[in-house]
């Protein structure tokens, strides 16, 4: 029901968008992680005076530096496309959404870049004290821009602390404290952060393995091991229980995602949790989409009961019952939802032609009702709603939810085994004897850049169709340009990007070949 919206320009917007979220999240975790890796490294050194310490540090560091240097550049792009692709999301919650990533700019952004050049070329020129606090606030500064991107991400999933003001057609932020302890942002940056530990971990013993295999920096190399692999398991230990939480919120704030990545159709008691799963289309329908059905599943009975609420017996509702009501468990269906959508779009209409034709008195009464918490939780919480053609419409891609989901979980399983092995063969001395896991190590740089790109799948596709949940769709929030611009740029971008990390890859290649110096 968005009028004269081309599909074309609005597929390639999102594509544009998704081409240079991927891209900037090649590069973004790997800052997180290794910022506090180098940062334990330089303390130890700073602790014992040992030299090889700080000839490890600045070798890790430089591969930081290379990381972050290319990685600014795509997260400057991802910002200002907000403003050109999506210039109507911008006006609606501009007020909101434009806060965190302010502070972001001004205060964590300004932090990391202000310590950056004492970091790397204060060696020798300050104090080795003051040195340690600068690489300290670094760390602390990447990972604070993170915490506002995550806050502005986490509003959308799960918009809260604002008011609607009908004279501007925007939403107003009434509370920071509420955006900022909003629980998905909670969970997001927690389990956000710990992944990017996670993956920097693994970067390090991938490499770390790589010099035992080539016989090359051996004590570079297990020190280097002992260091990324506990911090490592901590991290994939943190990464599981913040997940979990994440989960446990999606299934309260976004149900429809919750039923998608757990691929239930109808709702059930003592609900299961699937392990491992093959969907198929099945022969029931939601209006004119399929629903889906397992031709092979192993699942532990009750747990997904237990696991969203604590109770094994509780109802876990299925995607037809969100779309289609339950009133026995007193669900609403997305009929009504648009009915009252609608009511709140119409009646901002009629606010407008009030005020318009200078019906003081009629536009005072309508303003009244937009300030109504009754109206607030009841009909305009379903605003988006007035923009959906059919109920179905509200039910994302099933299929990459769940396998983005359940492949995201087994490789964290891995993770936490591939840290626990590395440390019990370091511990035990035979780590350089065991090629087979050096090699497997070497390999498993990949796998966590994998489980992150999956894991921003899920988020972003598995709340579709909704930008800002039940709010806007992404339908209305596109900026209406020439669809031949956004495809020119996307081209181009994608370019850059591709040229980018080419370029990364191989600085960070010669440099691993060349190792620390001397």
């Amino acid at each position: 029901m968005i009028e004269n919206l081309d599909l074309t320009l609005l597929d390639w917007s999102r594509a544009q968008f998704a081409l240079t979220a991927i891209y900037h999240w090649l590069f973004v975790p790997l800052t997180l992680g290794l910022s506090f890796i180098v940062a334990i490294m330089e303390t130890i050194y700073v602790r014992t005076g040992d030299e090889e310490w700080k000839r490890m540090t600045r070798f890790w560091m430089t591969l930081f530096g290379i990381n972050f240097a290319i990685g600014v550049a795509t997260g400057i792009i991802l910002e200002f496309e907000f403003g050109t692709n999506w210039s109507n999301y911008s006006w609606f919650v501009g007020d909101i959404f434009g806060a965190p990533l302010a502070i972001e700019g001004i205060l964590a952004f300004f932090l990391e870049s202000t310590f950056v050049a004492v970091m790397f070329f204060g060696w020798n020129k300050v104090s080795r004290r003051f040195h340690l606090v600068s690489t300290w606030l670094v760390a602390v500064g990447a990972n604070l821009s993170a915490l506002w991107i995550l806050v502005a991400n986490s509003w959308m999933q799960n918009p809260v602390g604002m008011v609607f003001n009908p004279d501007t057609a925007r939403n107003e932020m009434t509370s920071f404290w509420a955006l900022l302890f909003n629980p998905v942002a909670v969970g997001k940056f927690l389990h956000t952060i710990s992944s990017g530990f996670l993956l920097a971990s693994m970067f390090v013993l991938g490499i770390s393995s790589w010099y035992l295999l080539k016989k090359r920096e051996e004590q570079l190399a297990k020190r280097s091991i002992l260091i990324s692999g506990i911090f490592g398991l901590l991290s994939s230990l943190m990464v599981a229980y913040t997940g979990d939480m994440s989960t446990r919120t999606i299934a309260r704030v976004q149900p429809v995602k919750f039923a998608a990545l757990e691929a239930l159709s109808e709702g059930k008691q003592e609900a299961g949790l699937t392990i491992v799963g093959i969907l198929k289309d099945s022969g029931r329908k939601i209006g004119g989409r399929s629903l889906t059905e397992f031709s092979l599943k192993i699942e532990v009975p009750g747990l997904l009961s237990l696991m969203t609420s604590g109770d094994r017996d509780a109802f876990v509702p299925g995607i037809s019952d969100l779309v289609n009501g339950n009133e026995a468990r007193s669900i609403m269906p997305v009929t009504e939802k648009i009915l009252r959508g609608k009511e709140a779009k119409e009646l901002l209409s009629g606010y407008k032609a009030s005020k318009h034709e200078k019906m003081v008195q009629k536009a005072d009464s309508i303003s009244a009702v937009f300030r109504d918490p009754g109206f607030i939780s009841g009909n305009f919480r379903y605003f988006g709603y007035a923009f959906i053609d059919k109920p179905e419409d509200v039910v994302p891609n099933v299929k990459l939810a769940y396998y983005t989901f359940h492949v995201m979980v087994l490789l964290g399983f891995f993770f936490i085994i591939m840290f626990a092995l590395a440390l019990f063969y370091l511990f035990r001395g035979t780590i350089s004897a065991r090629k087979w896991f050096l090699w497997l190590a070497v390999w498993s740089i990949l796998l966590p850049y994998v489980s992150g790109e999956l894991g921003w799948a899920l988020a972003e596709a598995g709340r579709q169709p909704w930008i800002i949940q039940d709010l806007m769709p992404v339908g209305a929030a596109v900026t209406r340009i020439s669809p031949g611009s956004v495809i020119t740029t996307f081209i181009l971008f994608a370019v850059l990007f591709t040229v980018l990390l080419i370029s990364e890859i191989s600085i960070m290649v010669r440099q691993i070949k060349l190792g620390p110096k001397h």
